[in-house]
């Protein structure tokens, strides 16, 4: 191989190098992984996610964080991955008080669950797409994420008749700018939160008087609630917590009636 044809290899291979960089460091860019974390609320004050490093994606893909933060409304989510005995009693609360919700479940609750999936239908809720396997989404390709989804709105409409699907809550919060943009083709609204606690350890309940605490005091307008329905301390305070957030002023809305325009944080 002569010298002139080993130049010619060289500034093609270099030509080729400087084209893949700024592609890989773009892909990279869309599957880097964060987990969901904010600035709580204090004192009636809005939570914050500017210092996170995310904001621009959340807003980007019309995630929700926030609702209308200028009108006292809340919005009342709950995970279910499996059940723990609870969610009748919360399911209790909620008709007596009037008040919509919407649970996020998973392809082993619709499983084990199929009567109370009905239930919730049937009371006015809300079912969401929690993923059918509780995968790291960021860990797969997009093809499988369309698959964990595709089985979990199917499922639910096969069991309840919901063939509507719109909210989806990432699995462990754990989301890239890729897979919020995957499943916002899908047609999915990815459905954070302003107010939470570490209330999903069931080997860690600290009584209702704690649950009743962690939440009232993070209440603000337009809050996106985050509690686990497989918590005793959830289920026993959430009446409680209800009454106290209508005495303070506030409203219970359903994500239907969330405006899109309030996607994300203001």
């Amino acid at each position: 191989m002569n010298s002139r044809y080993k130049r010619l290899l060289l500034v093609g291979a270099l030509f080729l190098l400087a084209f893949a960089l700024p592609l890989y460091a773009v892909v990279a860019h869309q599957d880097h992984p964060y987990h969901f974390g904010f600035k709580k609320s204090k004192n009636g004050q809005l939570p914050s996610i500017a210092e996170e490093g995310f904001k621009s994606i959340v807003d980007r893909h019309g995630a929700v964080f926030l609702g209308d933060t200028s009108k006292k409304e809340l919005y009342l989510t709950f995970d279910n991955g499996y059940e723990n005995g609870f969610t009748p009693a919360i399911l209790d609360t909620l008709r007596a008080k009037k008040v919509p919700a919407i649970f996020f479940v998973t392809g082993h609750y619709i499983k084990e669950q199929p009567e109370l999936l009905k239930r919730m239908t049937k009371e006015g809720h809300l079912i969401g797409n929690h993923s059918w396997s509780h995968p790291d989404m960021t860990t797969v390709s997009n093809e499988k994420i369309k698959e964990e989804l595709t089985r979990v709105r199917e499922a639910v409409a096969q069991v309840t008749g919901q063939t509507n699907m719109r909210y989806l809550r990432p699995p462990r919060g754990i989301f890239s700018d890729r897979t919020l943009a995957v499943s916002k083709e899908l047609g999915y609204t990815n459905v954070f939160w302003s107010i939470a606690y570490k209330d999903w350890d069931t080997k860690v309940q600290r009584g209702a008087k704690y649950a009743y605490d962690s939440v009232v005091s993070q209440l603000h307008p337009g809050a996106v609630i985050l509690l686990h329905a497989v918590s005793k301390d959830n289920a026993e305070a959430l009446g409680a917590i209800i009454d106290e957030a209508r005495k303070r002023g506030y409203e219970f809305k359903s994500l239907d009636q969330l405006p899109q325009k309030q996607a994300g944080t203001p």
